[in-house]
Parts: C-alpha cells; structure tokens; sequence
C-alpha cells in the first residue's frame, strides 16, 4: 500500500494519488485547476458534473483560438461534456443544497483518471451514494468518457437523469460560439457550433447507457444544449451505474467535424474497454516519463503531479500548436504562448519524449511569417518572435492593462515592444534538441530556419557604440520584468551572443551536410558571406556587462547604481515587491522579479560556456539571490534558484526552493492557482530534479550523474533519452554524516522512553465510547506520531460534527490524558532507556526530546529524566506537526547542533520521515513494516548502547558520488 501524508491543504498525499477529504467551497477554483485532466488534445477543469454556484468549468481544446477584444485572441472554452443532473423525487443534486454525509475526490496520476465519491442526504431527508468518475482517452484523444454509479442509501424512489452537452460555455463573460445545429441519435445527441470571428467549427456528439435498471432515454433538444433525459424507480441498496460517452472533433482536424464525432461514436467500445487502453496509453508514458523518489512522499506525489498536468497538455499529434503558460487548465494569459515553453517545459520532453518536444518547435516554425511581421512592424529584417504567441505566431501580448481601481489609469505593457530575448531562447531549445536527438532532417527542414532567420533579425537590432567601440543592445526588458526600460541587459546581451555562435555553426554544418538546402535557405533569407562576417564581428565585439576582477556580472547598465535593499525589511508580506513598492519604486531599486544574471548562468552551465564557472556562479548567487523576490516574484524562479542551489552544494535551501515550485498549485501558494497550471514552474520542477539533485550532465562519453540528493531523500530513479539510447540512474545518497560528527540525539517520548500511548489510547477510548464512535487497540496503531486533531478526524471518520465539537472533544481527550498521566514515575520508563541516557551524558552528547505531546515537559518531569534532557521541542513549539521535519530542526536549534549532527530515536513512521526530511540520522524502533525508512532498525531500546549504534550507523553502506548509468538500445 502507498504510504500516506496529510498535506494539510485538505489534501492527502500517496505515492500516485491526490486525495481532497473535504469540500471547500472557498476554494473551488483553486481545486478546480488542480483537477484539471487532459490527453495532450484538450484540457479539462475539474468542475462538478452536477454544477456549482460561481463555478469556472472549462473545456479546452489546443488551437480553438477566437478573436476577443484588448487581449487579441484567446483559447476558446468549448462546449461543456460534463453536465450530467441527479433529481431525487424532485430535489436536485448539488454540494450546495441538502447535506454533504462524506465527501472524497481522488486524481490518479498513474492512470488519468479523476473519481469522487459523495455520500449526500437530499433536503427531504434521501440518502443517496454517488460515486463519479471520469478521464480523456490518451488512447484516442477525440474520446471522454463519464461514468457516475448511484445508490439509495435509506429509500426507494424516483430518479430523473439529464446528460447534456452545454453548448454556451463562457470565458469569464464572453461567449465565443455560435450555434450551427444539434439533434439526435440512436441513444445519444450531437452538438456543431461555430467560433463566431476565427471560424472553426466543432462537433460534439454524447451518448449514455444505463446498467442496473431498465429506463427509456428521451431527447430534449434545448437549443444549445441537446439533452438526453431519463427517470427510473430506485430500490434502496441497489447501484445503477451511468457511462456517458463523448466524442468531439474540430474543423482543425477535419472537415466535417459533427459527423465525425457522430461516427466516432457510434464505433466506440463499451466504458471498460476504453478504460484499458487509456491505462495502457498512459503505462507506456509513464514507462519513459516517470520519476521515483524515496524518503519523501510529498515531492514524490508533488513531481509526479506536475509531470502529470505537463503530459495532458502535450500534443502528440500536432505541431501546430504549443504549451500556453498556463497549460490547458484555465483562462490565464488566455491560452498564449510564451518563452516558458521553450526554456522551462521543453527539456523534460527533449530527454523523455522527443518527438513531442519536437512538435513543440515545430509550432515556432509555423508561427515564422507572425515572427517576421513583427520583425517589419518594428522596421527590422528577419524574424522576431512574439513574446505571447497564439495560433498565427503574431504578437498578442496586450497593449494595456486594465487598471483594478476604476478610476485608475490604464497600465501599458511593454513586454510586447522590449522583452526580445525570446527568438535567442527559441535558438536555445532547437539547439539542446538537436544536441539531443541527432535529428538531422528536422534541423535541415525546420530549425535551421528558425535560427538563421532569428540571426537576421538580432543583426538589424544590435546598436554599434562608436564611442566604446562595441556592439550594445538598448532599450530591453530582461527576464527580470521589475525593470523595464534598460540597456545591455547582460541575460539578452550574452543570449543573442550565444544565438549568433550557434547560427555560424549551424550554417557551416547545413553547407557541408546538405549543400542543396544551404543554398536553398541562404537564397531564400539572403544570407551573405558578407552578412555571416558581420555576425561573427557581433560576436567578437557585443558587450557583456561582466567584472573580471570582481567576478560580477552587471544585470544591466546601470544596475548597480541603483538604490540597495533589503528584503528582509517588507517581511512579512503576501504582495510582489512591485506591488509594494510600485511599477517605478521596483525600477529604482535593486530588486529582483527573477534574477537575469543567475538565469545566464543556469543556461550557460549546460555547456560550461562564458560566464558559467563554479566562482562566478558562487559571487554572483550571493550577490543576487537575496535580491530577488523569489516568494511573489516570478514563479519561474524557485526551480532556477534549486538548480543552481544545488550546484553550490547549499541542498537543503535548494530543498526549499524546489518544494516552493513543486506545490505552487497544489497548494496555490501564490494565490493564482485557480487561473491554471504554472507550466513553466512544472517544467522546471522536472529539471530541478534530474539537473539539480540527480546532477545530470553530458560529457564526450555519455550522460553522468553527480548526485546530491535532499536530506531524507533515499533514492532516486530517472531515465534520460540520449542520441537513441535510453539511460536509467538509480542514484542513492551518501551517509548524512559520520558518527563522529553526531553531537546530538533526540528521542521521541510514546513508545520510545515510556509507553505514554497506553495512556493516550485509554483517553481516546473513552472519549469514543462516549460519542458512541467505533474504536479498539488495532485502530489506535494507526495514530502513532500522528498530531492530536488528525487522530480526532480519523476516529471520527465520516460523522459531522462542527469544529466547536470538534475543539470541545479534543480538549476533554487531553483532559483524560492528563489525568492518567499524573501517576507517571521513572518506574515508567522503557527498559534501556535510562541506561542509555546515562551513556550519552557520558559521551558528551547533547539531549533533546521531539515530541508532538503538549505535555512532553510534564511526563519527562515525572519520569525524573529533567536533568539529563538539553531541550525539549513539543506541541507548542512549531505549528506543523510530524511529518513535516519542523520539530526536530526546532529540537537541533535548541541544541545549536546542525540537522545531519543529529541522530533521531522514533518509533512511529510519521516520526521517522519527518528526521529524514530534516537531514538527520534515524532509529527506528519497532516492525521494518512500520519504521523500515529509518537508517537503524531495532525492536526497543534494551540492551541498546551508544557504541552499539555507532557501529550500526557506521556500517551503512556509502555510495559512490558519481553514477554513470545503464542504457539501452531503442
């Protein structure tokens, strides 16, 4: 079985599954992004199918862009597939009316498919089960599928079911679509509609079938909104089960899209069929895609989810359309298209997936004439990419920005006029792929011109200083978007630099491989030797704002003139530092929406090309990281920063970067989650993983790994595609520390030094018995380590109370506890406790206890074992209970002992993930079953003595630093 972890964001984490325990209408945009499901051809939110007041349900399909004023274009939100109604002798179905009994929503990223289970008594007092479930075929991605199973619980009654096709969908007030026609099928309904400016039309076609009850299906033709609508008599205890199916098909993909999905529905195979080869489909991805972390639930649940939202936003079968910023998971930055594709999601698919990453730069090869309409708008040559992109490859980043005050001015938004680093960061990602792939023809047919016309374009752009005697670039805005109106911004200066190096050599390899296409390609774009001279002196003469003698890398001219800060003065804070300080405040003073400098650096490391050397990187991360506001900033930062964290051999910060982006939707800790997914932020939680921890490289001989995993991290696997071979690591850590450098050892109180559980379990059976709640010996096993509120909710199971009952029952439990514990003596502790203790004063070992108990200091009173204890972390000393890692770092601080100095004594696994996530030295006391993470296994304490563990600890084996891996021929 997975192991469990509470995220406390009402979410439990397994090793494949995301578990929601409780309904929050507060925070039902958010949950609807995060239940986002997809097949690489559409996206769809995860919305209930019954509906929900304010709800955001949203059906994206890639490429339905439609005309929308002020934005440009927009991802149009097509007809909605999930509407499927419950009328219960006359009283509807929804969360927002009767009583929710229990709830759960479960996404089971190993297989796409998304369920909830709902236990709902309607308001005439109806019991009624519900279970949905629901997935987009990544076998066929024309295919969706529904499938909702009820049962009554305590009567037998009238049913009513409505499935319907919402053919009036909205994105946020504006409706894109005009109705065409609609009608009806043997047991099923179709749907055409038609973008009202863009012109593509779609058809949708919907069946159902019903198991358990025999019932007639009837046809309601709501313009709009084709329905099919049948009522059958219940019988309590017995399930009908509904399996809704729907095609759908655009004018993109065929000509007669209604009668395509009409025809691809009639051919469909029964639910469970589908379901298989959707399974199927997705083993095979994961058989190349996934990645497996031990000692750490959370970022195993966390990297596979965003692994997860970047496969169903890939299109396998398409390259004329790209990721948007937002993948296909809400309305944000309206579907367009950005530099986070190119630089943050690509490499994941470049070395597990090639030949979608090369569906994505085929896209930029399509949107070329858009990259060269801008270039002429401008008044330059060549092509110049659009910084947000859409179907045409024409600029639709919005001129202005709507003020929130409504008396406020309009804000303009000059990313569309000076943000030009992204054809260099397209040039960057055909580079990599080719490196990559050895794909010649597609270089030949497609990237060569992607690089060649882009170089034609930085040649009309770069400026030539006859004072300073060197190429400048002007009047940039860098990837750090606080300033916006600068000069040889070093990130854009060194891009182009690179971009330039790059096209000589790509046109040198192009004459000597494929002649006929050189001179095909260089009459087509008139390139020069005259021109190619001419980038070369670009080359050899742009400036770069870099120190030798400091090792500085200047962000822009400037830069360092501008006023100092220190962010730690705005803390706390739940605002961007422009929104604090202001458009203009951010541009006067040096900080940092994402750090330029240390983004050259992270893309030059790839080829330990100039500036990238360890000392560079090391002066210039200490001089811009606390500059940067990595917290509200750009979410393209947190990654960056735990590559490069990990670089300088800093893990545990690079840690806490990597988790800032790993949960940034799962537990939307920017506050934006329910706009969609943070692509870039996912792509880069892939990198952050394999180029950060696993220390992937390439060398002449291969890929290597130079691993140097996260505390508690105690494995961890990839497989990296390579020129044709696949290379699997299988990388371990080395021993946190020697025995020698253990200063410190923190014990846990139940179970370890006293059975204080006993007294625990006692206070918790008597409070069960007295709320008549079902509970004995076996079910208290699974409390240990766990926090006093989440024992409460396990007990209570599914019952309802309010949280003042909620309150009230705990603190009547811990009353009981005290009372037991009054009695405690050192009579009490374990056998070899005490002797060990003693031992450890001896050894000079500082003492600590780590205990969830709110009463640690008055049982380690009674117990008599005050004097020998150094400190004490319990319930009142940090907010977040095992196993998150805060108590024992709480416990190591008290003792002013690093985290890896320590060794941890626990006997519950809620105990011993937490030391691990905190970098510590672990015992485990008890089965392998329950503690088996631990470094030391042992069933108590007796007879236990510190050379004892010394020896056992020092006889962990260590790994060796660098792993090159196994591979394999295609």
């Amino acid at each position: 079985m997975d192991a469990i972890i509470n995220s406390g964001y009402f979410f439990i984490y397994t090793d494949w599954t995301l578990i929601e325990t409780q309904f929050d209408p507060e925070r039902l945009h958010h949950k609807e992004t995060v239940f986002t499901i997809g097949n690489g051809y559409l996206g769809t939110r995860g919305s209930f199918e019954e509906g929900y007041t304010r709800a955001l349900p949203a059906t994206l399909v890639h490429g339905v862009y439609n005309d929308v004023p002020v934005v440009y274009t927009e991802l149009a939100n097509c007809p909605d597939w999930l509407p499927l109604t419950v009328i219960v002798n006359g009283d509807r179905f929804r969360l927002d009316q009767g009583e929710i009994l229990s709830y759960e929503r479960q996404l089971d990223l190993r297989w796409g498919i998304l369920s909830r289970r709902v236990r709902w008594r309607s308001p005439s007092g109806k019991t009624l089960d519900l279970n949905f479930e629901r997935f987009a075929s990544l076998a066929d991605e024309h295919v969706l599928c529904l499938r909702c199973q009820l049962t009554p619980v305590d009567f037998d009654g009238s049913i009513k079911i409505q499935a319907s096709i919402n053919g009036y969908p909205e994105n946020q007030g504006f409706n894109h679509w005009e109705l065409l026609d609609q009608g009806e099928i043997a047991q099923g309904t179709w749907l055409q509609v038609r973008t009202r400016n863009s012109r593509i039309e779609l058809g949708m076609a919907s069946g159902l079938s019903l198991a358990g009850v025999e019932a007639a299906l009837e046809f309601t033709g709501i313009p709009g909104y084709p329905t099919l609508e049948t009522t059958f008599s219940a019988i309590a205890g017995q399930t009908v089960t509904l399996e809704k199916m729907v095609t759908v098909f655009t004018s993109r993909d065929v000509q007669a899209p209604a009668q395509a999905a009409r025809d691809k529905l009639d051919q469909l195979p029964s639910y469970s069929v589908l379901l298989d080869a959707h399974k199927q489909a997705w083993e095979a991805v994961w058989q190349k895609s996934d990645i497996e972390i031990e000692g750490d639930i959370t970022a195993q649940l966390a990297v596979r989810y965003n692994l997860f939202q970047l496969l169903v936003s890939a299109p396998r079968h398409d390259d004329r359309v790209s990721i948007p910023a937002k993948t296909i998971a809400g309305f944000g930055y309206r579907g367009h298209v950005f530099w986070d594709t190119e630089i943050f999601i690509l490499p994941f698919f470049i070395y597990t997936q090639p030949e979608i990453a090369r569906n994505l730069l085929t896209y930029r090869y399509h949107t070329l004439p858009g990259a060269r309409r801008k270039a002429s708008h401008y008044g330059y040559k060549g092509a110049m990419f659009a910084w947000e992109s859409a179907d045409t490859g024409d600029e639709v980043t919005p001129r202005w920005a709507l003020p929130h005050d409504p008396y406020g001015e309009d804000v303009r938004i000059w990313c569309r006029d000076r943000e030009i680093h992204i054809s260099a960061d397209i040039t960057y990602a055909v580079w990599y792929y080719w490196l990559a792939t050895c794909d010649n023809e597609w270089l030949r047919d497609y990237g060569a011109e992607i690089i060649l016309a882009t170089a034609i374009f930085w040649m009309s752009r770069v400026e030539w200083d006859n004072k300073e005697e060197r190429y400048e670039i002007r009047n940039v805005i860098g990837a750090d978007e606080y300033h916006e109106y600068v000069s040889n911004n070093a990130f854009t200066n060194r891009i182009v630099q690179w971009h330039l190096e790059k096209a000589l050599s790509v046109y040198e390899w192009l004459q000597q491989t494929y002649p006929d296409q050189a001179a095909a390609l260089a009459q087509k774009l008139q390139i020069t030797s005259k021109q190619r001279s001419r980038w070369q002196d670009i080359v050899n003469n742009l400036w770069i704002p870099y120190d030798q003698s400091t090792g500085l890398i200047e962000q822009f001219e400037g830069f360092f003139n501008l006023e100092d800060i220190n962010l730690a003065d705005y803390e706390p804070r739940h605002r961007s530092m422009q929104a604090i300080l202001g458009i203009d405040g951010g541009n006067k003073r040096q900080v940092l929406k994402q750090p330029d400098v240390l983004m050259l650096l992270y893309l030059m490391r790839q080829s330990q090309e100039f500036p990238y050397n360890e000392e560079t990187l090391k002066k210039n991360w200490d001089y811009y990281a606390p500059r940067t506001d990595i917290t509200y900033g750009s979410s393209l930062g947190p990654a960056i920063h735990a590559i490069l964290a990990s670089d300088l051999d800093k893990t545990s910060e690079a840690y806490q970067y990597f988790m800032q982006a790993a949960l940034v939707d799962l537990e939307d800790t920017r506050g934006n989650a329910a706009d969609g997914i943070h692509g870039a932020s996912a792509g880069g939680v892939w990198q952050a993983v394999v180029f950060g921890f696993g220390g992937f490289q390439l060398t002449e001989t291969g890929p290597v790994a130079h691993p140097h995993l996260p505390p508690g991290w105690t494995r961890l696997k990839f497989k990296i595609h390579w020129r044709g071979d696949w290379h699997e690591f299988d990388l371990h850590p080395s021993s946190p520390a020697s025995r020698a450098q253990i200063g410190g050892a923190i014990f846990d109180l139940d179970g370890v030094l006293t059975d204080t559980a006993e007294f625990h379990y006692r206070a918790w059976q008597k409070l069960a018995d007295e709320e008549g709640l079902p509970f004995n010996r076996q079910a208290n096993e699974a409390l240990r380590g766990v926090s006093r509120r989440e024992s409460l909710m396990q007990i209570i199971g599914n019952k309802v109370f309010s949280e003042q009952q909620i309150q009230e029952m705990m603190e009547r439990k811990n009353r009981y506890y005290v009372e037991s514990i009054q009695n405690i003596t050192s009579a009490d502790l374990l056998p070899g406790a005490l002797a060990l203790l003693d031992e450890l004063r001896q050894a000079g070992i500082k003492i600590a206890i780590g205990s969830a108990s709110k009463n640690a200091q008055t049982v380690v009173e009674k117990l008599g074992i005050a004097d020998r204890v150094d400190a004490i972390a319990d319930g009142y000393s940090v907010q977040r209970p095992k196993p998150e890692p805060d108590l024992f770092l709480f416990a190591a601080n008290q003792l002013g002992l690093e985290p890896s100095h320590c060794v941890v004594v626990e006997d519950a696994a809620a105990g011993i993930e937490a030391a691990l996530a905190a970098g510590m030295w672990t015992v485990g006391l008890g089965p392998p079953e329950r503690v088996g993470a631990a470094h030391v296994v042992l069933p108590s304490l007796e007879g236990v003595t510190w050379a004892d563990l010394c020896a056992k600890l020092d006889d962990l084996p260590r790994k060796n630093s660098e792993l090159i891996p196994n591979h394999s021929r295609n």
